[in-house]
């Protein structure tokens, strides 16, 4: 354990060189640079390393061979990639705009437009919110792209465009799955016909989330994954990259109202807190809270290296019993994140997957 420990910190100092947030380090005389580079890989900050190895002196680098693969490697899957994305999230927005058709952006580009370097943030899939008129939207992308759009899931729609997945909000959370997610939801719907923050992606008009609405929405997606699987440190650095950027935009007091009503302060606290400490962040950004240190270590140790690691079975029952174990081992986790008890929770997500058979 002593040796994950040391691992462990030696990672989030690299980190904090990386992202500039600290230059006061002191690292081993040596550094298992494969297992370095296998925990960059499962948080999804290659790129955020190799800019930490970059500022290194020679001696503690990895050795040439090794530095040159890493390099192709974010050449290829960060910055390569993350320009077709935007090329793509352009192409999307053209084809929209020229239908009098809105598009947000939420999450994936949104907040890589607030990371030092953007390309060096891992993109996936794109997610989007067209104030409401998802239906009109998915109905000219079949008519005239003949791209299929999949229903089966819950809060939005996919399709493919252009090879990249893409997930068409018409909720921005899982009504379905907690009770407290309906009001939440009213909320966000409201947020979300703010179009006064927009950005040009190659020519095309490309819509952002207001800061208050970004701030609530990245923390509820950030808890909902934590509370049923697991986070990334990449995630976490969503999270202190917005805030940075958007910390005199966002309404604190309006943000602590509607954080206590919807039992999330605590995960609120609990990030900030590992923002701060082990991130490197400015404590004058964040709200100041008084934090269980034992329980923050926890919260950070899973995130690095998760509590549950089994892997998902692919037949049916099996399936079932693994979801249900999984349930379990977060238990603390959902304590932290939702006021309603785990049974009343269970009984909403045995629902939610009965509506979406798919999502079993």
């Amino acid at each position: 354990m002593m040796e994950q420990v040391d691992y462990h910190n030696t990672f989030l100092q690299l980190v904090r060189l990386g992202i500039g947030t600290s230059e006061d380090i002191s690292l081993p005389e040596v550094i298992d640079w494969p297992a370095i580079n296998a925990l960059a890989l499962r948080q999804g900050l290659s790129a955020i390393i190799l800019d930490s190895i970059e500022r290194l002196p020679e001696g503690l680098r990895p050795p040439r061979v090794e530095t040159l693969q890493w390099i192709g490697e974010v050449l290829h899957n960060y910055e390569h990639r993350y320009e077709y994305y935007r090329k793509v999230i352009g192409d999307m927005a053209g084809f929209y705009n020229a239908h009098n058709l809105k598009m947000m952006v939420l999450k994936g580009y949104a907040c890589s437009l607030n990371w030092p370097k953007p390309e060096h943030r891992p993109c996936g899939d794109i997610d989007i919110w067209q104030f409401g008129e998802y239906k009109k939207a998915d109905a000219l992308v079949t008519a005239e792209k003949g791209i299929k759009v999949d229903s089966s899931h819950h809060h939005h729609t996919v399709f493919s465009w252009r090879g990249i997945t893409v997930e068409n909000h018409y909720d921005f959370v899982n009504v379905h799955h907690h009770k407290s997610n309906v009001e939440l939801e009213k909320l966000f719907k409201e947020l979300g016909q703010d179009d006064t923050h927009f950005v040009d992606v190659c020519g095309q008009k490309v819509y952002l989330p207001s800061p208050n609405l970004h701030t609530l929405f990245l923390l509820k997606h950030t808890m909902s994954h934590f509370s049923t699987t697991h986070i990334t440190l990449r995630q976490m650095l969503d999270w202190a990259f917005h805030v940075q950027k958007h910390s005199k935009e966002i309404d604190w007091n309006w943000l602590a109202g509607v954080l206590e009503k919807h039992h999330l302060t605590d995960f609120f606290n609990y990030i900030n807190a590992i923002c701060i400490e082990d991130l490197g962040f400015d404590a004058a950004l964040f709200p100041a809270a008084k934090i269980d240190p034992a329980l923050k270590s926890r919260v950070l140790a899973d995130i690095l290296h998760p509590e549950f690691t089994e892997k998902s079975p692919t037949s049916f029952l099996p399936r079932i019993h693994f979801k249900f174990r999984r349930w379990k081992s977060n238990a603390w986790k959902h304590k932290m994140c939702y006021s309603e008890t785990m049974w009343s929770a269970f009984w909403s997500g045995v629902w939610s997957h009965l509506l979406k058979p798919s999502s079993i």
